[in-house]
């Protein structure tokens, strides 16, 4: 049977990394592609884990031998999938899921139409602060600067959303895993007539229910937060309340 390959998209600390592992943990069947990158690693990060850790004239080298699916240069740091991770998991029949960013998206939809894309957002600006501090503060360091540049960066992306199929708003963690998992299940459902095994019609109407196409009212007060529905065109992100505010869920 012939894999499913999804793309997930989202902003730095939207807990995509999170929503990734608890599927996977729920649904057999389903390969994760590491990517590569030539940052340097962060806290308890391991090499072959959460990334492949080059220098950029290997990655480089990689490049020019058309060894990556997609790859795209992020805070001055190169990230790439190798196209071997595709290769594997179709001689397994087994889906894969890229976590890749909005550029890395664009390039693999080009060359693969039949890509499921799947955008993860943070409900507001205050709580994706806070992520991303508590985050920081795990690795030792609280960069300040970094931080705003990542919220800053976090609003460019989710203007992006309309390009995906699916879209999750990772507020509560519990739901947003049900509503991947969903996706997952009826997507192999539509595409490979794979039975769901309990309640597929409630499934299957929770993953209609993430679809870009029916998701503008539950993404409107999203939206608006992050400033992208202001009638100035001008984004206006709220990063003043208290740092210190609780409701984090970790990448």
């Amino acid at each position: 049977m012939a894999g499913i390959l999804f793309i997930i998209s989202a902003p730095s600390g939207s807990g995509k990394s999170t929503l990734v592992s608890e599927l996977r943990k729920q649904v057999t069947g389903v390969d994760f592609s590491i990517s590569w990158t030539t940052r340097q690693p962060r806290g308890s990060e391991q090499n072959g884990r959460e990334y492949y850790f080059t220098d950029r004239e290997e990655f480089e080298r990689m490049i020019a031998a058309g060894e990556f699916l997609e790859h795209a240069e992020v805070f001055g740091n190169y990230y790439g999938t190798s196209r071997r991770s595709l290769d594997e998991a179709r001689r397994l029949g087994h889906d894969l899921i890229l976590d890749i960013d909005v550029q890395g998206a664009l390039q693999v939809r080009k060359t693969m139409a039949e890509a499921v894309s799947i955008f993860v957002m943070p409900p507001n600006p205050k709580v994706l602060r806070t992520r991303l501090r508590n985050r920081s503060r795990a690795e030792g360091q609280v960069n300040e600067a970094e931080l705003y540049r990542r919220l800053s960066e976090a609003s460019k992306e989710i203007e992006n959303y309309g390009e995906y199929s699916y879209i999750l708003v990772n507020d509560i963690l519990d739901r947003a895993v049900a509503q991947l998992e969903a996706i997952v299940l009826a997507e192999r459902f539509y595409r490979n007539g794979e039975p769901i095994a309990f309640r597929s019609g409630r499934v299957l109407e929770v993953a209609a229910a993430c679809r870009q196409s029916n998701s503008q009212e539950r993404l409107k007060p999203v939206l608006e937060a992050f400033g992208i529905l202001n009638p100035s065109g001008q984004q206006q992100l709220n990063f003043d309340d208290d740092p210190d505010d609780e409701q984090d869920s970790p990448e």
